[in-house]
């Protein structure tokens, strides 16, 4: 099975057919496209609707996550049912789907940062519940991979699960970016390979402590690490 995996789309209103030749590049070229969150800039259901309409003459499958820019005018929900009426998107949030015999989970994930280094819940009241949203996100994601019944398990995110692939961002932001809590259940449920976006200016590459290949699909660093090519990341995934 052939993936186009891409992240950062950040949709406006004024964004619609702006990535449309793009799209049908990729239909050509794939056989499921992933969209790794912030699929909007602002959260606003007509960002929604424009990136919908761009999508809407696609015919292969897609499968999304949210992000957080997806969030920012508290009009999630709505977005997320903007993007499920186009028929053929799934938009997970702790699901998962099977296209082809292949597992798909998703969560947005969060921050808190990695390793030893990770922010711990201690302390006060706002720290353990900005701790606490990184567990609860980390057991979304666990709790979907463990029911999916599949052989071949693929997880979306839209913060990143490792810092190799944040590397290239200012230091001082790193916490913000991505969790390794988010690390252990893709390596504990054998996934065959992660997506995030977030990191608009990090590394495209990675692998958790456990070998799973990572990859770092915001468009905007996909952009500047492959000029000239579509802004996506094509993975062959075997399934035999």
């Amino acid at each position: 099975m052939r993936l186009a995996a891409a992240g950062d789309l950040h949709y406006t209103v004024a964004s619609r057919g702006a990535l449309r030749r793009q799209f049908a590049e990729v239909a050509q070229r794939a056989d499921v496209l992933l969209l790794c969150g912030d699929l909007t800039d602002h959260g606003l259901p007509e960002e929604a609707e424009a990136l919908a309409e761009d999508l809407r003459s696609l015919s292969l499958p897609i499968v999304a996550v949210l992000g957080n820019h997806d969030f920012e005018d508290g009009h999630a929900g709505v977005v997320t049912e903007v993007l499920r009426a186009r028929g053929a998107t799934v938009v997970l949030d702790g699901e998962s789907c099977v296209v082809g015999g292949v597992g798909f989970v998703g969560v947005k994930g969060f921050g808190g940062g990695f390793g030893r280094r990770a922010l711990g819940p201690w302390g006060e009241e706002a720290i353990k519940r900005f701790v606490q949203e990184a567990v609860d996100e980390a057991m979304k994601l666990e709790r979907a991979l463990a029911r999916l019944p599949t052989e071949h398990k693929v997880v979306l995110l839209h913060y990143a699960p490792i810092q190799e692939t944040v590397e290239g961002e200012a230091q001082q932001i790193w916490p913000f970016l991505g969790s390794s809590r988010l690390e252990e259940p893709v390596d504990r449920y054998g996934a065959r390979v992660a997506f995030h976006g977030h990191c608009h200016h990090g590394f495209p590459e990675g692998k958790t402590r456990g070998g799973t290949p990572v990859y770092n699909v915001a468009m905007p660093l996909l952009r500047a690490a492959y000029p000239g090519q579509p802004p996506f990341r094509i993975f062959d995934l075997p399934t035999e």
